[in-house]
This record gives structure tokens, sequence and C-alpha cells, in this order.
């Protein structure tokens, strides 16, 4: 869990033509897949890019939330009590990245962000809950 917050913190770091340039190359990379498979599709990069990105937000934090929930329950720190947790120390790890990146040239914070990322984080604690009951439900 700490090397994948860590992993969010230095792609938070980036400056923004450096960011920029490594997701426009992962946008480019997905719209010539999709062109071999649809060729008649028109792909607008930069809208394509600004969704690439946020649905990176999203991902990131999914992940986050579930290894979160994870180390929480192998702290012994479960149930509900794990779930808030685990959302809370999302939400406030979300809110502190956005902040680190107001010191990031050419990078600015957004509360937006805040959101994707704790929607994110919330259906990877969802998620993380439902198997473990559909888990416990099987044995």
């Amino acid at each position: 869990m700490v090397l994948w917050m860590s992993l969010i913190f230095y792609f938070s770091h980036q400056p923004a033509t450096q960011s920029n340039g490594l997701s426009t190359g992962i946008t480019e990379r997905i719209i010539e897949m999709v062109e071999r498979l649809a060729p008649k599709i028109d792909f607008d990069i930069r809208s394509m890019n600004h969704l690439i990105r946020k649905n990176a937000h999203f991902f990131i934090y999914l992940v986050l939330g579930l290894l979160l929930s994870n180390s929480l329950k192998n702290s012994k720190v479960e149930d509900r009590k794990g779930f808030i947790f685990a959302l809370l120390i999302s939400i406030l790890y979300a809110i502190s990245d956005e902040v680190h990146q107001l010191f990031v040239p050419g990078r600015g914070g957004q509360a937006k962000d805040v959101i994707i990322d704790s929607m994110g984080s919330l259906l990877g604690i969802i998620l993380y809950y439902k198997t473990k009951v559909l888990n416990r439900n099987r044995a």
C-alpha cells in the first residue's frame, strides 16, 4: 500500500509537461488500438486525453481503496470501522495529493479530482467488502 501511495505521489510530482506527455503517449496508443478495430471512428485526442487522465485518477484510487481495506483487515481493523477508516484515509490522501500539486510547476489542485479519487476509492472499498462477504458465504 505504501508503494502504491508513493507511485501516486510520483505521478503527482511530475511537472505538467511531463505528466501530459505521459498521458498523451498512452492516449495515442489506445487510439491506435481502437482505430485498428474500428477504422472509421474519429477521435479528438485532447478530449480523449482528458478522459483517460480522469479515468487514471479513478482507477489508481480504486486500487488504493482495495489495498487500504486489505491492510486494515490484516491489522485487525475490519467491517464498518475498516470501511470508514479506508475511506477517510483515501479522501485525506486525495486532498493532500491535490494540495501537493499546487507546488508542482504547471500543475494545480482541483476539487473535482478529489471527488473522482474518492469515488474510485469508495468503489474499491465496496468491491473489497462485497468480495469478502461472498467468500464468507461460500465457506
